[in-house]
């Protein structure tokens, strides 16, 4: 079968997914047992993981260029996501998240990109980015979370909780689930962190400067959330702030800089 329809295949089902969720959201389907949308779901990361097999494993190497990055870490969130929605109620966050997946599989269709790593070292790089992906997209759904907190927030401080905000968990669950990301993100993150220095030889000469930068400031801004959580209890619009200001960094950091140098100055 070709690469492409496998492709396509997988945007369909990632997007009927979303939508299907969109709809047990707002009551226009009545779905209580949401296993079957999660069963869906799985189905188009099945189909996604087949397509990141074939872009990615090359006789040259691992081609890990800006879109095949940015497809593999939107299925590792899906991935990440709809594990947790089996024993979690996280399931809803798939809206946003999902869409997102089938845009990253669209965009390496029309922007193939390159960028090998070869052979030489492949297991230690590998460990890194692999750790590296994996707390990006903790702390990408803990910002959808964050998103979604908010909404919930000023409905209820507006005193209008109706509509799909009377399906949401309460807010204490949201924002304890929100810190349950946040910290693994970051446990995750720092690892990235410490295990990305060993390779650095020279900053400038690697173009690495303003990724670390982002990186230090990401680093730091969670910190500082999570500090406050367990001192002062931070939580609500100041938590929320404080996650969507630490997850811009890490975007700036990772994609950011990754656009950057493989698309905008190639």
């Amino acid at each position: 079968m070709s690469n492409t329809i496998i492709s396509f295949a997988a945007i369909a089902c990632y997007l009927a997914t979303a939508t299907l969720l969109a709809m047990r959201l707002t009551k226009k389907i009545e779905m209580d047992n949401k296993t079957k949308l999660i069963l869906l779901g799985l189905v188009a990361m099945a189909l996604h993981a087949t397509v990141l097999a074939f872009n990615m494993f090359t006789p040259q190497g691992i081609n890990f260029g800006f879109f095949n990055a940015a497809s593999l870490l939107s299925w590792l969130i899906a991935l990440i996501l709809l594990t947790a929605a089996l024993t979690k109620p996280v399931e809803n966050l798939g809206i946003v998240l999902l869409p997102l997946a089938a845009l990253a599989i669209s965009l390496g269709l029309v922007f193939p990109s390159e960028y090998y790593i070869s052979e030489v070292g492949t297991t230690q790089i590998g460990a890194h980015i692999l750790i590296s992906i994996v707390a990006y997209s903790l702390l990408s759904i803990a910002a959808v979370q964050a998103i979604l907190l908010a909404i919930q927030d000023r409905h209820l401080h507006n005193k209008h909780p109706g509509g799909f905000i009377r399906t949401l968990p309460p807010l204490q669950t949201m924002e304890t689930l929100l810190f349950q990301m946040i910290g693994l993100g970051f446990i995750l993150y720092s690892l990235s962190l410490a295990s990305g220095a060993l390779f650095i030889e020279d900053m400038f000469a690697q173009h690495l400067v303003h990724k670390t930068v982002f990186s230090i400031t990401a680093w730091t801004v969670f910190a500082i959330l999570l500090w406050g959580r367990w001192q002062y209890g931070w939580r609500g619009k100041k938590a929320i702030r404080w996650t969507l200001a630490g997850f811009s960094a890490v975007l700036l950091a990772y994609l950011g800089s990754k656009l950057v140098l493989e698309v905008v100055l190639k």
